[in-house]
């Protein structure tokens, strides 16, 4: 099992192990000598960023780490996760970093590598780097390298692919509020849509290295959803921290999940005749609903574990061009190699705009099924289905719901955190089980 990469990279306190300067440095000079030992040269590495204040201290840590063995590395500067992969995939690098913990707060900071086809590295290659890490034989790459070079053309070439996606002037005469979340879709998302001759207003777009996802962005949408429904805006879209997911509210203030966006584009995609395979990709968190509606359009949904990387590798598995996550990553694989928040909000708007139905009369003909997701603070991760006292509540839970519902049981990849998802057909069934389960959890692991 992996120490130090989760399900979304590396990721910790900014400051502290293992994102402490000095294994930051370890870090760089892992990775380059594992890109050195593939590619018979030093390699070109490019590093992006968020907006919280710790960004800059880690891009130079890690670049310390990677000229102490002779790479080379070039600042994209503040960008999104899904630019950084675009500028790693354009030909110029061996691989990128991205230092962004997404939608945690400002004091959590992490590490995402990228290859050079612009998808995060395999579980085996992070094992590898993730070794020569720990290896207490390892080098100790001294710090204060000269700053890299930043390469400004780098966040202009991504704008510009997202200002070519859908026509010119395709969003005139509609109203849209974008919620920025204080990260990198701050100086992305408003231009992209006023290319798009949208009306545009913002909120969470005054990033000051500390607000970064504070009460705003997709895991905060009241806000949004109170501007929106009192304001007359035709939609809201809330991107995350380093804008690789998008979450969306109706004229009412509704929420529109992931789940629903995939249904949305998934459906539109189908009746052009350009959903390949007719099949799309979710992961085990999606709702009931979702497989329900899609199978009513033709369209087979395929889960696979959760994190966006996970998802791409059962696109690629069954050469689907849609997938994605509850949580709002969404990749459109003829299009990127990762979750995109503002490229999915500009392909939504653009698949509702040609939609006969109102986005809110089509949302009224969706009634998820009763889902219950609990997290639950942990001092350690066992197997919780084999855990002595955790193991006989789950499989009790689970007879309690045979035939009827299901139960998620996962770790977060990049939290310490148990989650615990419960889906049947009875609202006050899965409250109850669900919190039979969490309460279990937290007596014999919890905090």
């Amino acid at each position: 099992m992996k120490r130090l990469f989760g399900t979304d990279g590396i990721r910790g306190v900014a400051g502290q192990a293992p994102l402490d300067a000095a294994t930051v440095r370890r870090f760089g000079a892992a990775l380059s000598d594992a890109l050195a030992i593939r590619l018979g040269r030093p390699p070109r590495v490019v590093i992006g960023r968020d907006t919280r204040e710790s960004g800059p201290w880690l891009r130079d840590a890690v670049g310390d780490g990677l000229v102490s063995r002779g790479g080379r590395a070039i600042d994209a500067g503040v960008t999104s996760t899904p630019g950084l992969a675009h500028a790693t995939r354009s030909g110029r690098f061996d691989a990128g970093v991205m230092i962004s913990a997404s939608h945690n707060p400002f004091e959590d900071n992490g590490l995402k590598v990228f290859g050079a086809d612009g998808t995060k590295l395999p579980d085996a290659e992070e094992a590898k780097i993730e070794a020569a890490i720990l290896d207490p034989a390892g080098p100790e790459p001294p710090g204060g390298t000269e700053q890299p070079a930043e390469d400004r053309a780098l966040l202009r070439d991504y704008v510009r692919f997202l200002e070519g996606v859908v026509p010119a002037g395709r969003f005139a005469g509609l109203r849209v509020l974008l919620d920025c979340a204080n990260g990198s879709a701050c100086a992305i998302a408003p231009a992209v849509f006023r290319h798009y001759a949208a009306s545009v207003e913002t909120i969470g777009d005054a990033p000051n290295g500390r607000n970064i996802n504070l009460g705003c962005g997709s895991l905060h949408l009241e806000g949004l959803a109170g501007r929106v429904r009192g304001g007359g805006f035709d939609i809201g879209f809330a991107f995350d921290g380093d804008a690789d997911r998008c979450l969306a509210v109706d004229r009412r203030g509704r929420n529109v999940d992931g789940d629903h966006i995939l249904f949305l584009v998934g459906r539109a995609l189908k009746r052009r005749g350009a959903l390949a395979g007719d099949a799309v990709v979710a992961t085990i968190m999606s709702n009931f609903w979702l497989e329900k509606h899609l199978a009513a359009e033709g369209i087979r949904l395929h889960r696979a574990p959760v994190g966006d990387k996970y998802v791409l590798e059962r696109m690629v598995e069954e050469r689907a061009v849609l997938g994605g996550e509850q949580s709002g990553h969404v990749i459109f694989r003829d299009k990127a190699t990762t979750g995109d928040g503002i490229l999915t909000a500009v392909l939504l708007l653009d698949t509702l705009r040609a939609e006969a139905e109102a986005l809110e009369t089509i949302l009224d003909g969706i009634v998820p099924g009763p889902q219950v997701l609990l997290n639950v603070e942990v001092r350690e991760k066992p197997d919780l289905r084999a855990h002595a006292t955790i193991g006989p509540e789950v499989a009790a839970v689970e007879q309690a719901l045979a035939g009827r519902g299901r139960v998620v049981l996962r770790y977060s990849g990049t939290e310490p955190l148990a989650r615990v998802m419960v889906e049947a057909d009875d609202d006050r069934l899965v409250r109850d089980l669900a919190e039979r389960l969490a309460g279990a959890i937290k007596a014999s692991i919890g905090t």
